[in-house]
């Protein structure tokens, strides 16, 4: 496994670094202090499989790090690990491309399950995306989930572990087609436009509930 930590402090590069090595003792780790840096490596080292990315680096804007990042190697996936810890931040990270975010924080153990979210496949979402579960809006949204059809619950739950249209399709045993149209329907039925924005929007909802209720 080849990872990348992209951060401009030293001290915090050093302390993730210790910690990775503990959680993954065979980890070949590269560091970064800067976009520039991180895109030469990525670029001579064909084999990162993971980028852990600070936002908040010296003579980068907002998500300009990120999107350059994804601009250039849309096959590595980004986890955010910053010091930032707002809600709006986290979820504009992820409609940014990230397919995660951690809180600088975050204990050992978050962070490691964070990344192997990421690396089978799937978002990690910080609970704080989660943490507006009661309200009225998130009552609405639990509704309309309530409303989809059991197949759709289904393609619903492969979609929130990051799964694509063939992966679905194959576990289901039905032809894409199908798998496009239930992916449709559900985009309609819950309001939203992307399959992003399934996972971020249905994050900490009860869906065990939802299902005693429909």
């Amino acid at each position: 496994m080849h990872l990348l930590i992209v951060d401009d402090h030293p001290l915090f590069r050093e302390a993730l670094a210790s910690t990775l090595a503990l959680a993954y003792p065979g980890a070949v780790l590269h560091e970064a202090d800067g976009i520039a840096g991180a895109c030469a490596t990525l670029g001579r080292e064909r084999a990162i499989e993971l980028v852990l990315l600070d936002l908040s680096m010296q003579g980068v804007q907002g998500f300009d790090g990120l999107a350059t990042i994804r601009a250039q190697f849309a096959r590595v996936p980004i986890l955010v690990v910053s010091g930032l810890d707002d809600p709006r931040i986290m979820r504009d990270a992820i409609h940014h491309g990230a397919a995660g975010f951690v809180p600088k924080a975050v204990d050992k153990a978050t962070l490691t399950r964070a990344i192997a979210d990421v690396l089978a496949g799937g978002l990690s979402l910080p609970p704080a995306l989660a943490g507006a579960a009661n309200r009225p809006e998130r009552t609405q949204l639990a509704e309309r989930v309530a409303r989809l059809t059991p197949q759709q619950m289904r393609v619903l739950g492969m979609i929130r572990q990051g799964k694509l249209n063939k992966q679905i399709a194959h576990a289901l045993q039905v032809g894409d087609s199908t798998v496009k149209a239930h992916v449709t329907e559900i985009l309609r039925k819950l309001e939203v436009g992307s399959r992003t924005q399934i996972v971020i929007e249905t994050a900490g909802l009860d869906f065990d509930h939802i299902r005693t209720r429909s």
